[in-house]
């Protein structure tokens, strides 16, 4: 999940015994495809897509597709999206293609697929051409994009506080930017702005099917990701082959529950991500606490000892920030560095113990070439558009203090997380609020870890309730996405699902590979404190 917030320097299952219990569902002859249940369908039959190399990816095809900007009026405006494929390599018989979408809002699928595609198990990757895009509003594709340059953009960004703001001249720095950014981008593309919506993404998700020719869809949507696959299997229910969402939110706590009146918390505080966020960091600080300096350098010989050791920390950087790591800035990449268990919580902690020895940790240098332009506006107009916010900025710190009443330092995170939504001058034209539970083609897959600072264990559990026919798939861990916390016993669940349509059976829980701070940390590289962790732009939403 996207947590707004500047970077700092800018046991594999029992097959035998799995098999007398696991319930198969067939992934063939399903109900063919349905008419979208709200609002309006994909207009005319998909062009095919005209694929070539990517030129900054090898191995990876790429194309482009157009698609209308509103699909209530599918001779206007069209948009384009930008998609990337990787070719099932056989051998074995080509099932199709797995969509796969890896969160945000706007995470650009281009460039997270060719880093992400050796995690997918050998046979996903024999059995699929695996595909992911750019969604409307997003990176390659038509981007809502506020500044005229990077260097504007960058500028802008440079203004906001670190973190979340701490003081009344903080906040008002941060809603007075939001104000502004909120006209700049209206200015620039309002039209764009209204259509950038999870419903429309889920209509070109349905054309994109339609372009690679399939029938129905196969897709594994992460963090915000799970949300998208939600709005799909309820517009295109008799579309679904097979789905799996892992990370996840609420998706009647991101839409408010489709509510007209004025939301009393913010989003992710209705999702209660400050609550997980705060009992991840408390299984951090424990963990660490019970493991030798060798393999936690934060280690304070105790979990007790940790926890008051980073306590000491935070109160001193509140009175006295080293160089750019304020206290804010910290809280928020102490959460940042929550989200991968290997090798994010080994880099945490040496960067905690650098810290706490009063050193300033190293930030890598910058990569060669051209500064990339952000996009950081990109996740506030698909969020603040269809995801309601209190619109008073003046109950934002009463609402932090509800968060770091309930969840400490690390729950302001979550109370700052959408205040741009606050001033957001663009609401969604057509967003999808519920109903949650018709009826699918196929059955989904959920999928969470236990201790996710982002996307709360129980938020699979209620996407599991909603749903119409949902399993849930538990793993005993941490972190944000199993895809990035990988478990063989979760994969091999996963992989039998998506090719032969085999649920795990009801309650199964799985365990993650490599437990946090089991191995000594590495002598060089990022996990001895080589790079900062960026708040923002850290994985999935």
């Amino acid at each position: 999940m996207h947590i707004p917030g500047r970077a700092v320097g800018s046991g594999r299952c029992a097959a035998a015994a799995v098999a007398a219990v696991i319930c198969a569902v067939p992934l063939t002859g399903l109900a063919p495809a349905g008419v979208p249940v709200g609002g309006p369908a994909p207009s005319g039959p998909a062009p095919r897509l005209d694929w070539s190399a990517c030129p900054a990816a090898i191995g990876f095809d790429c194309a482009t597709s157009k698609v209308p900007l509103d699909y209530r009026e599918p001779g206007g405006r069209t948009i384009e999206l930008a998609v990337i494929r990787h070719r099932a390599t056989g051998p074995g018989h080509r099932i199709g293609t797995l969509f796969v979408n890896p969160g945000g809002p706007g995470g650009a699928g281009t460039k997270a697929l060719p880093h992400w595609y050796d995690l997918f198990p050998r046979e996903l990757r024999q059995r699929f051409d695996v595909v992911s895009w750019d969604p409307r509003g997003v990176g390659d594709s038509t981007a809502v994009r506020c500044f005229g340059t990077t260097k504007e953009a960058l500028a802008w960004q440079e203004r906001v506080p670190v973190g979340f703001p701490v003081d009344a001249r903080e906040r008002a720095t941060v809603f007075k930017s939001s104000a502004e950014l909120g006209r700049l981008c209206e200015r620039r593309d309002p039209e764009l702005l209204r259509h950038v919506n999870t419903a429309d993404t889920a209509r070109d998700l349905d054309r994109l099917r339609q372009a690679v020719g399939d029938r129905q869809l196969s897709y594994l949507g992460v963090s915000y990701g799970t949300f998208l696959g939600a709005t799909y299997a309820n517009l295109f229910p008799g579309n679904v082959r097979a789905m799996v969402l892992d990370g996840n939110i609420d998706p009647v706590g991101w839409v408010n529950g489709g509510s007209k009146r004025e939301p009393r918390l913010t989003t992710f505080q209705r999702n209660d991500a400050d609550l997980s966020a705060a009992a991840t960091l408390e299984q951090f600080l424990d963990l660490c606490g019970r493991a030798t300096r060798d393999r936690c350098a934060f280690s304070a010989g105790s979990p007790d000892a940790t926890r008051d050791k980073f306590n000491r920390l935070l109160r001193r950087l509140e009175q006295r920030p080293q160089g750019p790591w304020t206290y804010a800035a910290t809280v928020s990449i102490v959460h940042a560095g929550l989200y991968t268990v290997h090798p994010g919580w080994t880099t945490l902690a040496t960067q905690l113990e650098t810290l706490w020895q009063r050193r300033t940790p190293q930030t890598p240098p910058p990569p060669p070439g051209p500064v990339p332009y952000p996009g950081f506006e990109q996740i506030d107009a698909v969020r603040c558009g269809e995801s309601p916010n209190p619109p008073d900025t003046r109950r934002y710190t009463a609402l932090d203090a509800f968060s770091r009443a309930r969840a400490g330092d690390i729950g302001r995170i979550m109370a700052w997380a959408t205040s741009a939504c606050a001033t957001w001058p663009v609401t969604a034209a057509d967003p999808y609020t519920g109903p949650w539970n018709h009826p699918t083609a196929g059955p989904v897959l959920v999928v969470n870890t236990t201790f996710d600072p982002a996307t709360p264990y129980q938020g699979a559990r209620a996407m599991t309730r909603l749903l119409a026919d949902a399993r849930l798939l538990t793993v005993q861990g941490y972190g944000h996405a199993v895809l990035l916390n990988p478990s063989r016993c979760a994969s091999d669940y996963e992989n039998r699902y998506l090719v032969d349509g085999v649920l795990p059976p009801p309650g199964a829980t799985c365990r993650q590979d490599t437990p946090p701070f089991s191995r000594a940390k590495p002598s060089g590289g990022m996990d001895t404190g080589g790079g900062a962790l960026d708040g923002r732009e850290v994985l999935t939403e």
